[in-house]
């Protein structure tokens, strides 16, 4: 049986928590060398979660009972994969900060994790 690609995790919880009051995104993080000598970074730093969005969540009635979005980074790795020292500071910072950062095997995990909060 072939193995599932990290792509194909990544699309399917961007589907998965996509359906409810989340959105993720693609962020492709890396540099190239342009043809005129000059080096282009792109993404949001070294060591971000493969997919970032948010979730809408709804702050308690004594907080005026708005909706606010609250910023969600998911680091996508197969089964065995591991977490690079950068990816795992990255976790901490948006979790330390009061967003919520995780690292998600499945869609299945992505999405029971993102929906426990």
């Amino acid at each position: 049986m072939p193995q599932t690609s990290e792509q194909e995790i990544q699309n399917q919880i961007i589907l998965a928590v996509s359906q409810d009051n989340s959105r993720l995104f693609r962020n492709n993080v890396g540099g190239a060398k342009l043809a005129d000598g000059r080096w282009l970074n792109f993404g949001l730093h070294k060591g971000s979660s493969d997919l970032i969005g948010w979730r809408t969540i709804k702050i308690t009635p004594d907080m005026v009972g708005k909706k606010i979005a609250q910023f969600l980074s998911v680091e996508v790795k197969k089964p065995k994969g591991r977490v690079s020292t950068e990816q795992q500071n990255w976790i901490d910072v948006v979790n330390t900060h009061g967003g919520h950062a995780l690292i998600a095997r499945s869609a299945e995990q992505a999405t029971k994790e993102i929906n426990e909060l």
